[in-house]
């Protein structure tokens, strides 16, 4: 069983930054691969970022490549996600995950666990 706590979140303006943060409970953080995800209203949740285990491998969704930055520290327990020149359409639930051994690192079904959102607000 692993816990995920978000934190991080806010109301920015166009163009600003935010970090977001995941804690992670359990001592075997370093072994999950982790993902953000993001949901906005009446909109499907989907991908954002992902890390491996070790933090050598990141991958991202085409919309926010170049501006998102995802990282960890297995020290800590914590995934991190850099958002810079944040944009209106960025608005969302900022929802960290734990990836499963298997499956399609863009689908959220290949995640096990969840945090309980971040909401993240860009106005224009």
């Amino acid at each position: 069983q692993v816990q995920l706590v978000e934190s991080g979140g806010g109301l920015v303006q166009a163009g600003d930054s935010l970090r977001l943060s995941c804690a992670a409970s359990g001592r075997t953080f370093s072994s999950y691969t982790m993902g953000w995800f993001r949901q906005a209203p009446g909109k499907e949740r989907e991908f954002v970022a992902a890390i491996s285990r070790s933090a050598s491998t990141t991958y991202y969704a085409g919309s926010v490549k170049g501006r998102f930055t995802i990282s960890r520290d297995n020290a800590k327990n914590t995934v991190y996600l850099q958002m810079n020149s944040l944009k209106p359409e960025d608005t969302a639930v900022y929802y960290c995950a734990v990836k499963d051994p298997y499956g399609s690192m863009w689908n959220g079904a290949s995640y096990d666990y969840w945090g309980q959102g971040t909401q993240v607000t860009v106005s224009s």
